[in-house]
């Protein structure tokens, strides 16, 4: 594409009524507002303009060349517009990707900044999944645990903490943990990506479970390293809950979802002295700073609500 700036310089020129106005609105010299109407010129093989010591009119090929010159100045004018819109006040569409039972923690974060800005719309993406962010068209995920190698910019947002949990039902049936030994002989439930199969031991054992290790931290800051057969395994952190609730086993689940239903006495946690290492929560954005409005302010939004979060008693 040819380069567009000296048709804009020619409908300013025409606009203003002079080369020095033109100059002035559009930051130059007037020698080289008149440089670049004069090369416009020799490369069209027409002259645009009549000059005069006191006025500048236009030629026949000027008149029927500027309105479209003015459209292409109009259509520049209001693109920049858009742009500082899109910096200065928050629009359009804010896509966020978090994985599945986090909506439960961006609905509260972002429904002040969407009551305050109705230009503002959200798509929410709720994916266990490692979608591509580019083709998605990501402006924020969310991410527990480790990251994968990324181009995008990771910020921490929190500490998750987790806590160890099971039904008044399933204890009264299985017994009530008192010490890390006890767990091995309890139905667990697992992420599926937290399991690993034991090959050696399925040589020995037709149906052996898979396993899954959990590190305990005791009173005194000592870790201690447990390993534990899963007997249900699922993809989804909201499924891993309701199971748990259900009575079907004992499950590692994250403090700030279960508080409600611990309190509620649904769910009891097991060894409540005993503390699990925390998971990082993690925002990635496409670049360092958060770039438009809609982002910065989402930005702001979820680093206030996951500071606010309740912290393991």
């Amino acid at each position: 594409m040819n380069d567009l700036k000296p048709y804009a310089v020619f409908a300013e020129v025409v606009a203003a009524g002079s080369m020095s106005a033109a100059a002035r609105r559009l930051g130059l010299t007037p020698s080289a507002v008149s440089q670049t109407i004069s090369a416009l010129e020799r490369q069209s093989g027409v002259n645009l303009l009549h000059r005069s010591t006191r006025r500048l009119t236009l030629t026949e090929a000027g008149e029927r060349c500027y309105p479209h010159c003015l459209r292409l100045l109009q259509a520049a004018n209001a693109a920049a517009e858009s742009l500082e819109r899109a910096r200065d006040a928050p629009s359009g569409e804010l896509r966020i990707a978090a994985p599945l039972g986090f909506g439960a923690h961006v609905a509260p974060a972002l429904a002040p900044v969407l009551a305050e800005w109705p230009q503002l719309r959200l798509s929410l993406i709720v994916d266990d999944a490692l979608i591509n962010l580019i083709d998605s068209r990501i402006d924020i995920a969310l991410r527990v645990g480790e990251l994968p190698d990324s181009s995008w910019i990771g910020r921490k947002l929190c500490d998750m903490e987790t806590v160890l949990c099971a039904s008044p039902a399933y204890l009264e049936r299985h017994g009530t943990p008192v010490q890390a030994a006890d767990l091995v002989s309890h139905h667990w439930l697992a992420l599926m990506h937290e399991v690993r199969n034991n090959v050696a031991l399925a040589t020995i054992e037709d149906n052996a479970l898979p396993t899954f290790s959990l590190e305990l931290i005791d009173q005194h800051e000592k870790r201690k390293p447990v390993t534990l057969r899963a007997r249900t395994t699922t993809t989804n952190q909201i499924a891993l809950r309701q199971m748990c609730e259900q009575g079907m086993g004992i499950a590692r689940l994250f403090y700030a979802d279960v508080q409600p239903v611990l309190e509620q006495g649904l769910l009891i946690r097991v060894l409540p002295k005993t503390r699990l290492p925390s998971l990082d929560l993690t925002m990635l954005t496409a670049k360092r700073d958060e770039g438009p409005a809609k982002v910065s302010i989402a930005v702001a939004a979820l680093r206030r609500h996951f500071a606010s979060l309740t912290q393991v008693p």
